[in-house]
């Protein structure tokens, strides 16, 4: 009970330092993690464990102690023997409780690192880094249409003019941020009721892919003159293209994508790549681009500005460039590119970063269990090895004589871990990208690091025996 108590006083302390550490990490933006603290109930749960522990593991070696005298138990050296057999057992049994354990941990840890290093790997379809977004309501005294439009063009004009500005563009949706979909159809195709292609709708003004660093794949962008008193024209993405049009040649068709049927089609005057926009693990789907100047568009929309400038000295030159005509300005909606990228990957960095503490932890048990379980079993065979080199033994055939019991029972724990493993990653599976539950190489790289720890933790034991000398073994037999 003590040692499980001291156990649990160390174990609040690492916790109340790594949930602290976890709370200030700004690369995982997980909701109210910020908030999590060590509390009374925390406190509560880790003494009720100890005293369990202590208990359960103090009260079977207890309940082995013999009810007979102690002479009776000096003279029984059978009954010795006996115990220390069961005392082996036990001890074993929880060194490959404990392997089975870790073996289940790294190999759950190996799995969502590979799927967080696919997702991180992703082409995103377009180059988050040194693009940023500030968020800009119109003034509330734009009424119409051609009003707007002449302040957001007062707004593309002011910033491009920016020192270390290269690209700038208005668009009323990010990538990861949100999202808004209508059906779409292409003129002459026929779809079921229920059936249409879903479209997800960006409004954007001319200079968004180089802004975005998003790849124009065929035709032509849009510009200036792509406004209301011109004929309507549209972008798509590969995916459209390949839906609508499978095997022809998208520039020039005309889609209908204005969520109404009357609504007019609009000619397609470029394919750009897929740009995943729902989140990092989901494919694009199918995206519309329409030009910002020829829809009336009265909401609030993202200035994205591709810069070589530092995130905060790039929003103290943007709000200062555009107070003069956005008084308004939202300053709080000013937001790297990157760091949106980081917030959608945040939940898994989170889960990756938990679940692989959880498995150092257990990797550290199971080598301080094979670590005691060896030194016990030199202690208890001082003399057998002394007698053994006093009849010609070398110390290195003991020495491989205790790696081999290491190793023995971390193979029995990482066959039944591997199994364990297995059944406990196929629960994974809605966690897991671009790697299977059973993916060889993640199993092998578990049983690899495991054996490593095995051999380590036993060879400082192992090298006791060369300490050991045959004639002091002998006169204490």
């Amino acid at each position: 009970m003590a040692l499980s108590g001291c156990g649990a006083l160390l174990g609040f302390l690492v916790a109340f330092a790594a949930v602290r550490v976890l709370g200030g990490l700004s690369a995982v933006k997980v909701p109210l993690l910020p908030t999590v603290r060590m509390d009374v109930p925390a406190l509560a749960f880790c003494v009720l464990v100890a005293l369990i522990s202590g208990f359960v593991f103090g009260l079977a070696p207890a309940l082995q102690i013999p009810l007979a005298s102690v002479h009776e138990r000096l003279k029984d050296t059978t009954r010795a023997a006996t115990a220390n057999k069961r005392h082996a057992w036990l001890s074993n049994t929880l060194v490959v409780s404990e392997i089975v354990f870790a073996c289940v941990l790294l190999a759950g840890a190996g799995l969502l690192v590979r799927s967080f290093i696919n997702v991180l790997t992703l082409n995103l379809g377009f180059q988050p880094e040194s693009a940023a977004a500030l968020r800009v309501d119109r003034a509330a005294n734009y009424s119409n249409v051609a009003e707007r439009n002449a302040f957001y063009n007062r707004v593309l004009e002011r910033v491009r003019t920016m020192p270390a500005v290269t690209a700038a563009a208005l668009t009323n949706m990010l990538p990861l941020v949100g999202d808004r979909s209508w059906e779409i159809t292409a003129q002459g195709k026929l779809f079921k009721p229920g059936h249409f292609p879903e479209g997800f709708i960006r409004v954007v003004s001319d200079g968004y892919l180089r802004a975005m660093g998003i790849p124009l794949i065929a035709g032509r962008e849009f510009t200036q003159r792509d406004t209301l008193t011109s004929e309507p024209v549209a972008l798509v993405n590969e995916t459209t293209a390949r839906t609508l049009w499978p095997g022809q040649n998208a520039i020039g068709q005309i889609i209908m994508a204005e969520g109404s049927k009357h609504h007019q089609g609009r000619r397609v005057i470029g394919v750009v790549a897929d740009v995943r926009h729902r989140s990092l693990e989901q494919d694009s789907g199918c995206e519309v681009y329409m030009p910002l100047f020829q829809k009336d568009e009265d909401g609030q929309l993202y200035l994205v500005v591709r810069t070589s400038l530092p995130p905060a000295a790039l929003a103290a030159s943007l709000r200062t460039t555009l107070r003069p005509i956005a008084p308004e300005l939202a300053t709080d909606e000013f937001r790297a590119l990157q760091a949106v990228v980081d917030g959608a990957a945040s939940p898994r960095r989170f889960i990756v970063l938990l679940l692989s503490c959880f498995s150092l932890f257990a990797v550290v048990l199971a080598a301080l269990g094979i670590y005691a379980v060896i030194s016990y079993s030199v202690n208890q065979r001082r003399t057998e090895l002394g007698i053994r080199m006093a009849l010609g033994a070398t110390t290195h055939e003991l020495q491989a004589g205790v790696l081999l019991q290491a190793l023995r029972l971390a193979g029995v724990g990482m066959l039944m871990g591997s199994v364990a493993a297995w059944v406990f990653s196929r629960g994974l599976g809605s966690l897991l990208f671009g790697v299977t539950s059973t993916d060889p190489l993640t199993f092998s790289a578990t049983v690899l690091i495991l054996m490593v720890v095995a051999t380590v933790a036993a060879y400082l034991p192992a090298l006791w025996i060369s300490r050991i000398e045959p004639q002091s073994a002998l006169r204490t037999s």
